[in-house]
């Protein structure tokens, strides 16, 4: 059910910049770390063999898996917004009694505030 022209529900609006921001971050590092252990394994660990060559290989291609996944940033999922007022119906009884047809345009409220400075 797409709702179209309405404001989207606070449940589905994206993620904020300096949390996607702290996301990508935490990835980056994860997948740094993983490199450090794989660099460390190829130099510790004895005899060589083939598994050296794979963690050689996985420290060599992590830093730039771990740039590619830390730019891309959440643009490729789809956000759509949710409207909670279509879900809920509004019951006829609360719907405005006093309607006329010169009632066409918004409803405007003036508030007036006095001069005296309340401390």
């Amino acid at each position: 059910m797409k709702n179209k022209g309405l404001v989207p529900a606070v449940t589905s609006l994206p993620q904020s910049p300096q949390a996607e921001a702290d996301h990508r971050v935490r990835r980056y590092a994860i997948t740094m770390t993983i490199r450090i252990v794989c660099f460390a394994l190829m130099m510790f660990v004895q005899p060589y063999g083939w598994y050296t060559w794979v963690f050689a290989l996985a420290a060599a291609v992590l830093p730039y898996i771990a740039v590619v996944f830390a730019n891309a940033g959440s643009d490729s999922t789809e956000t759509t917004a949710e409207s909670p007022a279509q879900q809920i119906d509004a019951p006829a009884t609360l719907a405005p009694q006093d309607t006329s047809p010169l009632d066409d345009g918004p409803q405007i409220f003036t508030i007036r505030e006095s001069g005296q400075d309340r401390a």
